[in-house]
């Protein structure tokens, strides 16, 4: 999973005032064209030209697939993107899928048939919309796979995500800096918690980290007692709060409810830090563990601020929407949409070219900087 990632930086023209940026290079890839017969290129030629005087102007039909609404961060992320396409000119189908396969295919579906020229997909399950995306490419509808990876189907055009690796590389990081893991005798306790198993990006998130902190697992200096270490037995489905706590209750039942100090918890998002944090508070009676999180949620934010949560991966969704937005402009305009990796992501038909924007972590120290500072939250929200 290890790789380079390009670093010379892209100017984002609508995020240009944002304090985190994207991280990435200069690379692009061509947007995909079919290879059809001459009577067909004639009647695309009409279509096409069409097409072009209509988002030449920044005219147009965007479709955002958001997955739930459940989770704060993709309330943002559709608010945001909806607010810069619409001010880029384009019409914009917004929707979110409850968390439910069907239903997202059933909208995605729609779109399609009621003239979305570009897809933007942030997938439930990223390996449950082939047949759906058939149909998009059929019609020559360009798709952006946001956030999450879509898997075998070779109708994804590109990918705009955050670097998954690089942020569980950062969690792994932070808990070997934060116990000194090159000096320190131990051993620790550590337990982990990873994400949903059909989101291609909860592997990365647990590859990252686990690169980093598993030469300490086989010395013998991190100790899991819980035994639960490989990925499928430390999967959260759905990402979801209560699962991750019914599971960490039960962990510190079996391990630690005779007061074995728990060092740290690997937790690969903010919802599942959140049921940590609850079953720790109900059943736990040690020392205070390290805990991991990612997408600085209010109420995980709130946690850091109290000494509860010790860090959370920020990764700000104005900037991966206003990069997504240059890649639809880039698309409905005919030109090449900007991406800096064309090595990493593969789902399964092929490598996708991707733009992958730098995530930062967030903690006590720097988290008014980065969040309120940057007018990402106010300091009201977080009191």
């Amino acid at each position: 999973m290890k790789r380079k990632l390009v670093s010379t930086f892209l100017t984002v023209a609508m995020a240009a005032s944002l304090l985190v940026g994207c991280g990435g290079g200069n690379t692009s890839a061509p947007a995909s064209t079919d290879t059809e017969t001459k009577t067909e290129a004639t009647t695309d030629t009409s279509t096409e030209a069409e097409a072009t005087e209509t988002t030449a102007s920044g005219g147009g039909k965007v479709g955002v697939a958001m997955p739930t609404k459940d989770l704060q961060r993709w309330n943002q992320d559709g608010e945001n993107m909806q607010k810069l396409l619409q001010e880029a000119g384009y019409e914009v189908d917004l929707q979110y899928a409850s968390n439910d396969i069907a239903t997202q295919v059933s909208q995605i579906e729609n779109m399609i048939s009621s003239g979305a020229q570009v897809l933007v997909i942030a997938s439930i399950d990223g390996d449950s919309l082939g047949t759906v995306l058939e149909q998009a490419k059929e019609q020559n509808v360009k798709v952006i796979a946001y956030d999450r990876l879509i898997m075998n189907s070779d109708a994804v055009s590109y990918y705009a995500t955050f670097d998954n690796y690089m942020v569980g590389t950062k969690q792994g990081e932070y808990i070997r800096d934060q116990l000194d893991l090159d000096n320190a005798a131990g051993p620790f306790n550590m337990e982990i918690f990873t994400g949903d198993p059909g989101d291609n990006n909860a592997r990365f998130f647990y590859g990252g980290a686990i690169d980093v902190l598993k030469k300490y697992i086989d010395e013998g200096k991190i100790v899991v007692k819980s035994g639960q270490v490989d990925f499928d037995n430390v999967a959260t489905a759905n990402w979801a709060t209560e699962t991750a706590q019914s599971r960490m209750d039960a962990i510190i039942s079996a391990n630690y409810a005779d007061g074995t100090k728990l060092d740290a918890v690997l937790c690969s998002n903010d919802s599942t830090a959140l049921g940590v944090t609850n079953s720790l508070e109900a059943n736990y009676t040690g020392d205070w563990p390290i805990i991991t999180g990612q997408d600085c949620d209010v109420a995980n934010v709130k946690n850091m601020i109290a000494g509860k949560q010790s860090m959370s991966i920020f990764k700000d969704t104005r900037t991966l929407a206003a990069k997504t937005v240059e890649m639809v402009d880039a698309i409905m305009k005919g030109t090449e949409a900007p991406v800096n990796d064309t090595e990493t992501y593969d789902n399964g038909t092929g490598i996708i070219p991707s733009y992958l924007c730098e995530p930062v972590f967030a903690d006590v120290n720097n988290y008014k900087e980065l969040l309120i500072d940057s007018g990402y939250y106010t300091e009201d929200q977080l009191q």
